[in-house]
């Protein structure tokens, strides 16, 4: 399956289907539904959600939050004044509307076929960050990772340690290589530009880019990538590549004697990076 194919149109697989329901200046809102019944992700927005239900003829059935920050959580109050559904979310962030906390390592069920996550636990961007994944009845496996982890970046670290960044990509990179990622935000070009500095002879990147520049163009995301693109592309889950060491080691003016290092100086060359 072609992960980027028609990416601007609903993305169909077994019995569910995946739209990205854009917001504010860069976000997605992804919902899932299976032609009836549908689960929002990171509503930070009610409005195109609720239209996109309403031109569906979808009912809500459940909420997904993956962190606290206003653009993922800000419309799920006015979506519960419409719809009495669950809102899932992580256990150790203050997130009055959660009534389904989850710490990580759990299953959730959702009230219609074909959906089961389990959640992952994530920090880093924030401290209780978590992440779902669809293992089943989407076709390809899928990821809803929020601000953990995006295409060829990864999220700033706004509360968590170098360290548990690196081991929360570590455990998205484990999971399988078709999985498909549906990051919050259109961040790709961007990023792409950064991991051209950090890694200029990378040939899969160079691809990327030039696909990546097409689907702006034409008006269309990026999303969702691919985990297997992903390991190829991604400065940050290439901590051990030595085009990535060696980038880290000049950036930095010293040596980087392991892959927390060499994560730690590529993130802090990312926040500086114009």
């Amino acid at each position: 399956m072609d992960a980027h194919a028609d990416a601007a149109s609903k993305q169909s697989a077994g019995t569910l289907t995946v739209f990205p329901v854009p917001a504010f200046q860069d976000n997605y809102l992804w919902v899932i539904d299976n032609g009836k019944d549908a689960v929002a992700v990171d509503p930070g927005d009610a409005a195109p959600v609720l239209a996109y239900l309403e031109s569906r003829g979808l009912t809500l059935r459940a909420i997904l939050v993956t962190h606290k920050h206003a653009d993922h959580i800000g419309g799920v109050g006015t979506l519960l004044e419409h719809f009495d559904v669950p809102v899932h979310g992580p256990a150790h962030e203050a997130i009055a509307c959660v009534d389904h906390p989850h710490d990580g390592g759990e299953t959730v069920h959702i009230a219609f076929p074909a959906m089961t996550l389990e959640v992952i636990d994530v920090p880093g961007h924030t401290s209780g960050h978590i992440a779902y994944f669809l293992g089943t009845g989407a076709g390809a496996p899928r990821l809803f990772c929020g601000d953990t982890l995006f295409s060829c970046g990864c999220g700033r670290l706004f509360e968590g340690t170098p360290a548990q960044m690196l081991a929360s990509l570590d455990a998205l990179a484990a999971l399988p290589p078709a999985t498909l990622v549906h990051c919050a935000h259109e961040y790709t070009l961007s990023n792409i530009r950064f991991a051209l500095a950090v890694d200029p002879d990378n040939a899969a990147l160079a691809a990327w880019h030039r696909q990546a520049t097409a689907l702006r163009a034409a008006g269309r995301p990026t999303l969702p990538t691919t985990l297997a693109q992903e390991r190829e592309t991604n400065p940050f889950l290439r901590s051990d590549a030595p085009a990535v060491i060696a980038a880290a080691q000049a950036h930095a003016g010293h040596a980087t004697p392991s892959r927390e290092a060499v994560f730690a100086t590529v993130r802090r060359w990312k926040d500086t990076f114009r």
